[in-house]
């Protein structure tokens, strides 16, 4: 292995689903950027919590009550080391990046009106366009959008050009890293022109934090958005960080318990952030996962994390331009690129569907997505329906790349049969 590479092998120890086989077949698991597979000591710190130490937070005087608020405040001071948050308490649990989002468009949209202009990019997740366009449909407000370059690029020459972010745009939402073309965006750049104009940038991190080290500050965002799942965290959970500044001039986002300050029957103030931004019960365990999940992840290093996941993605793009008839959406370099590489394959002049791919790779003990990956602008923008992706982590190896190449190679042969 390269000079960047650490030890899988004993990183793969830690994932006991690793060792599963499908089909008489070793799992070969590239579909982390969906979700990501949970290291031993996730479960059992979720474990733990649910068998000794369960009770809600915050309102419980007893001595479980307050063994959880500590695991939950613990948790959220994990996360604002693990994140570079300049203070805990600009750290919002929320229940995953989809909530999060909603949150940021539901709270900065209070104010905007006809005539004022958001900003998002053909890119993203549907997560980061729908509550867009709700916001659009409330309030009048206009939504425009980055394009790409053929490369699978934001053209921000274009957007130049154009005008794109003027004075009147009020909000800049765009991912991190595309979870379909693998692109890793130059987020501070947009920051500076989203700032020249007066505007808030939000960031969609949640591609970028699990594969990335991620200073939230030095992305020059507002507010950034991740979930836990796709960093050996359980579902159910998400993050919002925010400049506490902006933060504490946000309204509401849901009512109930805990977000209040005080409550009448005519009318409530309002606690301060985060708490302001988390009504009701929150996920309580779920928070202990992600720490400990963030904690995994400190201990083997984002540095290496990064460096293994540039390692192996240069070799399964090197392998996959081997494949006949294998189109690579995105850049086909692993330069400001994640592990995401999504692609269409064509067999002896026939488009194989991406269900049929994934099908036959799972035939193969090879797992992967198959279908628009939540990005079907961006699909369209490529001229085709949906796609198949491949996506790594930290604990793939190079004969898993190898499985999937081979495995590729099968399929061809098989929907090329008689064809020229």
């Amino acid at each position: 292995m390269s000079e960047f590479a650490f030890d899988v092998d004993h990183l793969r120890a830690d994932f006991p689903i690793l060792e599963r086989q499908v089909g008489g077949r070793d799992v070969v698991y590239l579909d982390s950027a969906n979700t990501s597979q949970k290291p031993r000591c996730v479960v059992e710190a979720i474990e733990d919590h649910y068998l000794y130490h369960n009770a809600n937070v915050a309102r419980a005087m007893h001595q479980l009550g307050s063994e959880a608020t500590e695991a939950y405040e613990g948790a959220r001071r994990i996360i604002a080391g693990f994140i570079g948050a300049p203070r805990t308490d600009e750290v919002i649990f929320t229940k995953n990046a989809s909530e999060a989002l909603n949150l940021c468009a539901h709270t900065l949209g209070a104010k905007l009106g006809p005539g004022d202009e958001i900003v998002i990019s053909v890119m993203e997740h549907h997560s980061n366009i729908v509550p867009w366009q709700l916001l659009a449909e409330r309030t009048g407000a206009t939504l425009r959008w980055f394009d790409v370059t053929e490369e699978g690029r934001l053209d921000l020459a274009g957007a130049a050009a154009s005008g794109l972010i003027n004075e009147r745009t009020k909000i800049v939402s765009v991912t991190y890293v595309s979870n379909v073309l693998g692109t890793v965006n130059p987020v501070a750049k947009i920051a500076e022109l989203a700032h020249a104009v007066g505007a808030v940038l939000v960031l969609d991190a949640s591609q970028a934090v699990p594969q990335l080290p991620v200073d939230v500050t030095a992305t020059g965002a507002d507010l950034v958005a991740f979930t836990g799942h796709k960093m050996l965290g359980p579902t159910g959970i998400g993050v919002l960080w925010g400049r506490y500044d902006l933060l504490e001039t946000l309204p509401p986002f849901l009512g109930g318990g805990e977000m209040i300050e005080v409550v009448e029957l005519e009318r409530s103030t309002f606690a301060a952030p985060p708490y302001r931004f988390e009504a009701g019960t929150p996920p309580i365990a779920q928070a202990v996962g992600l720490g400990a999940a963030a904690g995994y992840l400190t201990a083997v290093g984002m540095d290496k994390v990064a460096a293994h996941e540039q390692e192996i993605t240069a070799y399964a793009l090197k392998g996959l331009a081997t494949v006949s008839g294998l189109r690579v959406l995105g850049p086909t370099e692993p330069v400001d690129r994640g592990g995401a590489i999504s692609f269409t394959l064509n067999a002896g002049g026939l488009e194989v569907h991406p269900h049929d791919v994934s099908q036959l790779l799972d035939s193969k003990g090879v797992a992967v997505r198959g279908g628009h990956h939540c990005a079907r602008p961006l699909h369209k923008r490529f001229g085709v329906q949906s796609s198949t992706r491949a996506s790594s982590y930290l604990y793939t190896t190079r004969a898993e790349i190898d499985a999937l190449v081979d495995a590729l190679e099968y399929v061809v042969g098989f929907f090329g049969r008689g064809r020229s």
